[in-house]
């Protein structure tokens, strides 16, 4: 793919050779589906009271529902199409300001859990080649990500993932 910059009608400058970054474990390229408007006010029609919002954020957190349903159940039941425009930050950092989460990111948590899970499914299955790479695969992207968790400081730099102490972690 070929990406051109164009100023008043005439070319400018050389053309750059534009490379869709790969998945990580699979063939796809690219991403698919439509992106979020770029708008940088909360519409009109939404609720835009910030301490309203964040108390709604905190009481369904405190019913255990994740950032993600945290944000659905806004949308489709308080008004609230994006929070971020809201209250300023995301719904993680919410959270993370009022103590509320958890000792590790959402995003490793569901990982860990599906990783769990995998074991769980292998020790009745022992023959399951499919999920055993899937599983190796799982702990891989565990370790990319833990990587990155310890440089931004998110995680403790002594931290290793450990698939005997994983049930320790998730529980």
């Amino acid at each position: 793919m070929t990406c051109v910059a164009i100023k008043e009608g005439q070319q400018v400058g050389e053309p750059l050779e534009v490379t869709k970054l790969a998945r990580m474990h699979s063939k796809g390229k690219g991403k698919s589906g439509s992106g979020k408007p770029n708008v940088s006010d909360a519409p009109k029609w939404s609720e835009s009271d910030k301490k309203a919002v964040e108390e709604l954020i905190l009481k369904l957190s405190g019913e255990g529902n994740s950032t993600a349903m945290i944000g659905t159940i806004l949308r489709d039941q308080h008004a609230v199409p994006d929070v971020r425009l809201v209250t300023g930050e995301r719904i993680s950092e919410t959270l993370e300001r009022n103590g509320v989460g958890g000792k590790y990111p959402e995003d490793m948590m569901n990982l860990m859990r599906q990783a769990l899970r995998m074991i769980d499914h292998l020790n009745s299955n022992h023959k399951d080649l499919h999920n055993r790479r899937q599983l190796e695969l799982t702990e891989s992207r565990i370790r990319r990500l833990a990587k990155y968790y310890i440089g931004t400081g998110k995680l403790d730099s002594g931290w290793t993932y450990k698939r005997d102490q994983l049930r320790l972690m998730v529980e």
